[in-house]
């Protein structure tokens, strides 16, 4: 997050006339604009967890959400911690909790919607107790899931059984695990148990990154069978008959994965 050699900017999620930001960390206010995404047509903003490269820019992003505070509009779906506080936290003023049109206080197996996105929080286990992941589904799309930051439990893959895309938060490379946070190794251990039609692989600590997150991706791909992408800043995935990975450049071109 300091460095900055990979944005914090967190993911946008677009179905039909439906925004959803979910974790803007820092610089996610800066990055929806340079996409073309502007945060005014924002819809909700999901935080799962209190640590600041998950929420720093929650604030902002709210403001734009409620037109400059001119209108109660938006949801605000977010871990505990972020809303009242938990011994970590709370990650949004009173303020902005107050500019919203409906809190969603998140805990495992909470169930929202927005537009026509439903969303139930799973159980993460994480520094902040209150973490949690996504799983949410929409019409024509299936069914997605978000690990965000979480330790490896052997539940884990059971609870993203079958999604079509899993996007798992795994900070460290293969031989490197960290307490609290996915390896490559563990990374594994949930895709075969999980069995999705396709892995993205997001949230880099600075051992990912010089270790490859392509190379990882590649060792997750091969020893699963499962189709496994290492994210990039500016990715987009569009899930329509097959799912489409293309990279930020019109070079980069479009993988089609089958699933």
């Amino acid at each position: 997050m300091i460095t900055q050699r990979r944005r914090t900017a967190g993911i946008r999620l677009v179905h039909g006339p439906t925004q959803v930001h979910i974790d803007p960390g820092p610089g996610a206010l800066v990055f929806s604009n340079w996409a073309g995404l502007s945060p005014q047509r924002l819809d909700a903003v999901i935080v799962s967890h209190c640590h600041p490269d998950h929420y720093c820019d929650a604030e902002v992003l709210i403001e734009a959400m409620s037109r400059g505070a001119t209108e109660r509009r938006g949801t605000l779906a977010a871990a505990g911690s972020v809303i009242h506080g938990n011994g970590i936290g709370p990650g949004v003023s009173a303020y902005h909790r107050g500019i919203v049109g409906r809190i969603e206080a998140l805990e495992p197996g909470t169930a929202f919607e927005v537009g026509a996105v439903s969303f139930t929080a799973i159980e993460a286990r994480h520094s902040d107790p209150g973490t949690v992941g996504l799983r949410l589904e929409a019409g024509g799309v299936g069914a997605v899931g978000y690990t965000s930051d979480t330790g490896y439990f052997p539940e884990l893959g059971d609870l993203y059984g079958g999604v079509r895309l899993l996007i798992m938060c795994a900070m460290r490379p293969r031989g490197h695990p960290l307490h609290l946070h996915l390896s490559t190794d563990e990374a594994l251990k949930i895709v075969e148990r999980a069995r999705p039609g396709c892995v993205v692989l997001t949230h880099f600590g600075m051992r990912m990154l010089d270790a490859g997150p392509e190379a990882e991706a590649s060792h997750l791909e091969e020893n699963t069978g499962v189709p496994a992408v290492a994210a990039r800043d500016g990715m987009s995935i569009a899930l329509a008959e097959a799912i489409e990975v293309a990279g930020p450049r019109k070079r980069d071109g479009i993988r089609i994965i089958e699933a």
